[in-house]
């Protein structure tokens, strides 16, 4: 059988859209003799329409796209995702359904049996788990139909306290006695730096432990937060990778499952130009879906504004990326410079805007009110605000998109202002560690200097205050990252990550600040995820408790 994978970038209820890539690929696959064309998990709709499934219309629009998609499927089949409504007296009123269409009409439906309710995942809300189980018989073969999260009933777990075997039905101990030929499952798989081996690992071991061929097929693109980053595959029943799609980019493959042909395996990447391309992915879908073309963002001279400036401009092009210069009077002239600097080597338009002025405005009003007290903070934070004025004026005027230059390490910490440098429409940085955040820099510099060495070299600080460095408030970078990824994605306690070798004193400090920062995150712009628990929707955590 020639069976055709099609890895695609939808949008969230844009049926016409959707329904219209389909369709061609549906065609190119039936020109270019393919038997089944696949797609990816609620291709239909676009994953994950959330609370869009609770609207008689949203899923009105999706049954009539999915007629409109298989009464152009004639000499051909296809497999595609899809809501379908539950039609039994009790249950939840959709199932997660994969739809086999042919001859103009869809011929079965195989539902999602392992809804997953963690993370970013929020399925058993809006969908009935399947119990029956089935194969379709297509041109003398058995397909097994299963849609992501089923091949997920045994996986790895971050930390201790977890659960490998997380639901109490297997689906592939289901149809493993019906005999099936091969395995297709279609998938909504978000990409995350430090899980991405795990979900090859998993395709793998299901292959190798029910001796049948697997054919995965996940979708690509950004929906907001979530990044997509294909990779579909097919793995014989051995184990072994036969063919396997690019990442981070849609692709479509034929081949036939008698006659494998030459081997196809996309080149291994480092994890950093993976969380590269994962941004440079997710800007661009996010301003491309909205029907957003131009960004802007506050350039310091600093090394987040300065990776955040390449992403942007690598994802939206020069000509739309427009940056303001703001010094205040604790600005040093070398922090100007390297903006200067940055902002020449990649060809954007930039202005500077002295906020001085401002800052000594505020300060002379306040003065009445804050008369005795010594300086603090705040007034470290109205310099913050005042760029945030000036930035968010940029964007009103001329319609940019403020991006959010803040970095995951600075999130946690509450290492920023409220209205002021936590402004932004999209954190590009905010699931990125301050020292990955560096060997980005280093990545993109690796053909040529794009970033300023002194940017890179130079002690971080917010410049707000004499001779201001992060350590003056913060341990170092590279401790508090690792104290920050054993607290955040592996989920130890303090007393596990002094064990690792860390002062307890920096540790309980370290997540006393993670804990008291957490209603900052609750008003934050949406982040951009690349590791398995950024922050977010995928981290939901009391604003007031006393734990």
């Amino acid at each position: 059988m020639k069976v055709a994978l099609a890895q695609l970038n939808y949008i969230i209820g844009d049926f016409e859209g959707n329904a219209e890539k389909i369709i061609q690929n549906i065609n190119r696959g039936k020109n270019e003799g393919a038997d089944l064309v696949i797609f990816s998990e609620l291709s239909v709709t676009g994953y994950y329409p959330h609370d869009l499934l609770e609207k008689k219309e949203f899923i009105q629009k999706a049954e009539d796209a999915v007629l409109k998609i298989a009464a152009s499927c004639h000499g051909i089949a296809a497999i595609l995702g899809a809501p379908k409504i539950n039609e039994r007296e009790r249950g939840k009123k959709l199932y997660n359904s994969a739809l086999f269409i042919s001859d103009g009409k869809v011929q079965s439906t195989h539902n999602k049996t392992l809804l997953p309710t963690y993370d970013v995942f929020d399925e058993y809300r809006h969908f009935e788990p399947n119990q029956n189980f089935n194969v379709v018989d297509f041109k003398g073969e058995k397909i097994a139909i299963t849609i992501c999260e089923d091949l997920w009933d045994e996986q790895p777990t971050a930390n201790e306290f977890g659960k490998d075997k997380l639901y109490q039905t297997s689906p592939m101990e289901k149809l493993s006695p019906l005999n099936p030929d091969f395995v297709v499952n279609i998938s909504a798989s978000p990409f995350s730096y430090n899980q991405e081996s795990w979900r090859k690992d998993i395709l793998i071991t299901k292959a190798q432990k029910y001796n049948v061929p697997v054919l995965y097929v996940n979708q690509v693109g950004a929906q907001t937060e979530l990044v997509f980053d294909g990779g579909s595959v097919w793995i014989d029943k051995k184990g072994e990778i036969l063919k396997e799609l690019k990442y981070f980019n849609e692709d479509f493959l034929i081949f036939d499952t008698q006659n494998p042909g030459e081997k196809l395996v996309q080149k291994e990447a480092d994890y950093i130009e993976k969380i590269h391309d994962a941004l440079v992915l997710g800007i661009r879908d996010y301003f491309k879906k909205m029907g957003f073309k131009s960004a802007t963002l506050g350039l310091s001279g600093g090394i987040d504004s300065a990776v955040t400036a390449v992403l942007a401009v690598r994802a939206l092009g020069a000509e739309n990326v427009r940056v303001l210069l703001m010094p205040s009077k604790y600005s040093s002239d070398h922090s100007l410079n390297d903006a200067r600097e940055l902002a020449d080597n990649l060809g954007i338009q930039y202005d500077v805007v002295n906020i001085q002025t401002a800052v000594d405005a505020f300060e002379k009003e306040l003065a009445p009110l804050f008369k005795g007290k010594a300086p603090d903070i705040t007034e470290e934070n109205i310099q913050a605000r005042a760029r945030g004025v000036y930035v968010m004026a940029l964007s009103n005027k001329f319609g940019h998109i403020l991006l959010n230059t803040t970095n995951k390490s600075e999130s946690a910490v509450g290492y920023g202002t409220l209205y002021g440098d936590m402004n932004g429409g999209l954190a590009v940085l905010g699931d990125v560690y301050k020292m990955d955040v560096f060997r980005l820099s280093r990545f993109m510099n690796k053909d040529g200097e794009v970033i300023p060495e002194n940017t890179i070299v130079k002690p971080p600080s917010a410049e707000l205050r004499p001779d201001q460095k992060d350590t003056d408030s913060l341990p170092e970078y590279e401790d508090l990252d690792k104290i920050l990824f054993n607290f955040i994605e592996l989920n130890k306690s303090p007393i596990e990550i002094v064990a690792l070798g860390y002062e307890e004193e920096v540790v309980r400090k370290v997540i006393r600040m993670v804990n008291m920062n957490e209603y900052k995150r609750f008003q934050a712009a949406p982040i951009l995820r690349v590791s398995s628990k950024a922050f977010g929707f995928g981290r939901k955590i009391p604003l007031v408790a006393k734990y």
